[in-house]
């Protein structure tokens, strides 16, 4: 019986929130991509400037929705949910881009 209830302790410490050491790193981190973001733009990159600015958008969207939105120590479900809707969501951005790349074709 105590085995079962320190499996269940151990397993509740994992799923603990992370402290505020790691949320300071991770603003860190987000203020330091936002200062990439915005020396980028002063560089010429001709057509990666859009493709760059893009990633860091990815990697710190994704840093906010893993630490200061808790999803990291959410339940599977909830991910598969958040899944779910970006692919419904590039899907839908994807067929915008080709809808207007085909109406109106370069001459």
């Amino acid at each position: 019986m105590s085995e079962n209830t320190h499996i269940q302790e151990s397993s509740a410490a994992e799923l603990q929130h992370p402290g505020y050491g790691l949320y300071i790193l991770v603003w860190a981190g987000l203020v330091g991509l936002t200062t990439i973001t915005v020396a980028l733009a002063g560089f010429n990159l001709a057509g990666l400037t859009v493709v760059t600015a893009l990633a860091i958008a990815i990697v710190k969207s994704l840093l906010v929705t893993n630490y200061f939105m808790h999803v990291r120590t959410d339940s599977p479900i909830f991910k598969v949910f958040i899944f779910v809707c970006i692919a419904i969501f590039l899907t839908m951005i994807v067929l915008t881009f080709f809808d207007l790349t085909y109406r109106f074709p370069l001459k």
